[in-house]
């Protein structure tokens, strides 16, 4: 299978072409690199935002955990004062009973209520002791929130500035390249584009050391020499690129 080849460019000095398309793959590939790189810029941007987000979601956990233990500490203190209340009303009958064994039977009523809110006292004391390492924590990634927030939004503006100054320069360059199209011939134009579009922005590649300069394809001496004729339009048969030979290379 031969190299691609276009038919004989007969009304063109394809040496002339080539070194058109040259301008302009240098043009394409600047714009290839700056939309690549602008690709990425959301992506690292959702990096930062989810790492902001982290910090938020561990701030939120803290306060959720700060909010049950208040909830739980009131519960457990309405539980005692229920036992209390208890405690203080069998102490009120405790004098009007008839008998001792109602008497011991009741002291020991008290007794249980009042053990009863010992246990619940612990349990408060553990509810508050946890509540202020929950509040220390929370004040703890409140700052640590505060200073990412300040890093984020530096981050954010950095990216915004750099996506601008990227959309100023692919600007400055379709002016620049629809300057460099003009002198190109529109069926090789057609041609270099579909490539240049399928082949990662690369449609013109230079012969080096018997190689093409896209794919690293060995070319034949055969298609190196019909090159060098400047009649038609020469491919690399494994990648498609236009293929053109530096004038200094000696190939």
């Amino acid at each position: 299978m031969g190299p691609g080849i276009f038919n004989k460019m007969s009304d063109l000095n394809l040496k002339i072409q080539l070194q058109n398309l040259r301008v302009l793959q240098e043009v394409d590939s600047v714009i290839h690199s700056l939309r690549k790189e602008k690709e990425l810029l959301p992506q690292e941007m959702s990096v930062f935002e989810a790492a902001f987000e982290e910090k938020k979601q561990q701030l939120q956990s803290a306060e959720k955990k700060s909010l049950e233990l208040q909830k739980l500490r009131k519960e457990r203190e309405l539980e005692l004062a229920t036992k209390e209340e208890a405690a203080k009303k069998l102490q009120g009958q405790l004098f009007s009973l008839k008998t001792n064994k109602d008497y011991q039977t009741m002291l020991q009523q008290i007794q249980d209520a009042k053990a009863d809110a010992s246990v619940i006292e612990d349990k408060i004391l553990e509810v508050l002791s946890q509540l202020d390492k929950t509040k220390d924590e929370v004040t703890a990634e409140k700052a640590k929130l505060a200073d990412e927030e300040k890093v984020f939004f530096v981050k954010k503006k950095n990216i915004e500035d750099k996506i601008k100054e990227i959309d100023d320069r692919l600007k400055q360059l379709d002016v620049k390249r629809d300057q460099a199209i003009v002198g190109v011939d529109q069926k090789i134009l057609t041609q270099y584009e579909r490539v240049l579009h399928s082949r990662d922005g690369l449609a013109l590649a230079s012969v080096n050391n018997d190689s093409c300069g896209g794919c690293n394809m060995r070319t034949p001496k055969q298609v190196i020499n019909l090159i060098k004729m400047y009649d038609r339009i020469i491919t690399c048969e494994m990648c498609n690129r236009i293929l053109y030979i530096e004038e200094d290379a000696g190939v």
